[in-house]
């Protein structure tokens, strides 16, 4: 049988399938802190399922938020490592192994407010951690906090 093209790619569709179970698992998820504490687990074992450079990446980006952003709660957010509030994602880690590209990106919702006239970037592709690239992410995902 061949299968319809629906013009959503299987990554697109997968990506889509994670989170409708991402929406399932909170409506019957615990609340108070073992909600945090799952959805902690939830984020490093996406961290922790990624592979060579993109692990590199999320892991050192993790490590970023949490440092700067502390009151960032992590989540997973169509199954990619993410950190909100109000249940809301603000930032995300997306592979590039998830749709076969050559870059990772690091990107920012609306909620994120990092407003800079009128156009600024929501996504920041990004292929390693220099020190500058360091500085400059702590600096926007500091923005992206407050």
């Amino acid at each position: 049988m061949v299968e319809k093209n629906n013009g959503f790619s299987a990554a697109e569709r997968a990506a889509m399938k994670q989170r409708a179970a991402e929406l399932r698992a909170d409506a019957k998820a615990a609340k108070g802190a073992a909600k945090r504490e799952a959805d902690r687990q939830g984020v490093l074992d996406a961290i922790a399922a990624l592979s060579g450079r993109d692990r590199v990446l999320a892991e050192r980006f993790h490590e970023i938020v949490t440092q700067v952003a502390p009151e960032l709660e992590p989540k997973t957010w169509y199954g990619f490592p993410a950190y909100g509030r109000d249940g809301k994602a603000v930032c995300f880690f997306k592979p590039s192994a998830k749709f076969g590209t050559r870059y990772a990106t690091i990107g920012f919702n609306d909620s994120a407010q990092l407003d800079d006239g009128a156009l600024w970037p929501t996504e920041y592709a990004i292929i390693e951690f220099t020190a500058e690239v360091d500085e400059r992410m702590r600096e926007i995902v500091g923005r992206a906090a407050s």
